[in-house]
């Protein structure tokens, strides 16, 4: 849809936008897909599913680890779907395959660090609709005020400032250099580091948080 609707506008042909779209949408669609993980889990406490497993002869962590594990069953389904896509409409990575995989495993990482946030609010929160709302407000900004869909130099001085610090777009710019033209740029190595961050600040506290509640 977004190729067919706004290529000819943005890049002149869709085959022209597909390099700048693919990877775009790759890392929003994965990136939003983590916020299943807490919709998920605050669902399952709701149900009694997690009070179930307290009695199953299983580690008291083994319901959350296993839905963090599973998430990134999905991301690469996801990801395999974006690109076969891609491929289909006649996006031709000249990356090669092997970057394109890369830059694949790099969109799965950076996400399944980002469901740590979500899944400690999937346990703090009250209900599943509210860790949809908050994940709104965090998501929405941050994907659409990218550079996934067009250019920062397109855009206001003030929106540039944000779109060339937003961690969405560090991301994508690190796909694209990797499937676009096979190289490991700065951009990735950011996004790596990002993803530990988040990783070493809400695991530990979803992990507190869940365990109180187990």
């Amino acid at each position: 849809m977004f190729s067919y609707i706004f290529g000819g506008a943005i890049a002149g042909s869709v085959a022209d936008y597909l390099p700048t779209l693919i990877p775009g949408i790759l890392v929003q669609t994965v990136i939003t897909t983590s916020v299943v993980t807490g919709v998920q889990l605050r669902e399952d406490m709701d149900k009694g599913v997690f009070d179930r497993f307290k009695s199953l002869p299983i580690a008291r962590i083994a319901p959350l680890a296993g839905a963090l594990l599973a998430d990134t069953v999905r991301y690469a389904i996801a990801t395999t779907l974006t690109f076969v896509m891609g491929f289909v409409l006649g996006y031709r990575p000249e990356g090669g395959i092997g970057n394109v995989v890369l830059a694949g495993l790099l969109v799965i990482v950076s996400s399944w660090a980002i469901s740590w946030i979500f899944a400690f609010f999937g346990v703090i929160a009250r209900s599943a609709s509210s860790v949809q709302g908050i994940s709104f407000l965090v998501l929405f900004p941050l994907t659409f005020l990218s550079n996934a869909f067009v250019s920062p130099d397109t855009m206001p001085a003030f929106l540039q400032w944000f779109v060339n610090i937003n961690p969405v777009s560090h991301l994508v710019t690190a796909v694209r250099d990797l499937a676009n033209n096979g190289m490991w740029t700065a951009d990735a190595w950011i996004s790596l580091l990002g993803a530990a961050v988040i990783v070493a600040v809400f695991a530990p506290l979803t992990v507190r948080a869940y365990m109180k509640k187990a």
